[in-house]
């Protein structure tokens, strides 16, 4: 794929933010999160992505470099550029890291389901960055901070409970273009944020092969679709062709279920996540 339109086109207008203000905000947000649940440090899987890097940076900011834990989880069949790429971003902020290889407990999960899929195998693996990031995270006494950007959770590109579990995620209100422009600013290194989208699962994967359209495409419509509550119709008016449209709204529709918690049968007056929700927990 080509590079981001981050970098090599121009911003599609209504997508353009203001990186210092955006940068503040998701500073702001960290700092009062972490704290305000009694932690002082943050931990995330950093992949050598643009989103985690972005992520990395963040934290840094909000806690100081010494408070954030960075952990990278290579699998065998990683690219060994996600992994200098992620120690480049460690190197830069001076934060610390930890490196646990995946693959000795994947591939003795999957001898006994060897017919598994590589759509299988790889959320497999998301989770099992899941409960290595949450291991890591008690024993660094910090919070799970989260990498998923707005796009990817719109369509449901990402592990339920595995790449999508955090305590708390600073960059899911920002579209994947948003991404790419607020790490441009904030100084993520250039080969990353130009380089092409993936999740990295296996070898040769790219986000938008998989996803069949490139993010610049995606971001436009899920903006009017979601942002504007723009009709089919009236995306359709905008240029849009109807198999795109139904396509992205079919994949919103479907991955409803990964961006809430457990839907509980209510059977009182006041049934959690239902009556009893509240921004911070009761009796603070």
């Amino acid at each position: 794929m080509s590079a981001p339109a981050s970098l090599s086109e121009p911003v599609f207008p209504p997508l353009a933010i203001n990186p210092e203000l955006v940068r503040k905000i998701l500073v702001r947000f960290i700092q009062n999160e972490v704290q305000k649940v009694g932690f002082e440090r943050g931990v995330l899987g950093l992949s050598g992505g643009v989103d985690s890097s972005l992520v990395a940076t963040l934290a840094s900011q909000a806690l100081g470099p010494t408070n954030v834990l960075a952990v990278i989880m290579p699998y065998k069949s990683s690219d060994v550029k996600s992994r200098s790429d992620a120690l480049q971003v460690v190197q830069q902020l001076g934060i610390n890291h930890v490196d646990v290889e995946i693959t000795p407990q994947i591939d003795a999960y999957f001898e006994r389901f060897p017919d598994a899929d590589q759509r299988r195998r790889g959320n497999k693996m998301a989770r099992e960055r899941m409960t290595i990031l949450y291991d890591q995270s008690s024993v660094f006494r910090a919070l799970v901070i989260g990498t998923s950007n707005k796009t990817e959770l719109l369509l449901g590109y990402g592990t339920i409970y595995g790449d999508m579990a955090s305590a708390i995620n600073p960059v899911g209100d920002l579209y994947k273009t948003q991404v790419w422009q607020l790490a441009d600013a904030v100084g993520v290194p250039t080969a990353i944020v130009q380089k092409a989208p993936s999740a990295d699962l296996w070898a040769g994967q790219s986000d938008e092969t998989e996803l069949g359209f490139q993010y610049r495409m995606i971001d436009q419509l899920l903006y009017y679709l979601v942002d504007r509550r723009y009709s089919k119709e009236e995306l359709s008016r905008l240029g849009f062709e109807p198999a795109f449209i139904d396509d992205i709204i079919r994949r919103v529709r479907d991955n409803q279920y990964k961006r809430r918690l457990p839907v509980i049968a209510k059977l009182s007056s006041r049934t959690v996540d239902q009556e009893f929700r509240y921004p911070r927990d009761w009796g603070h």
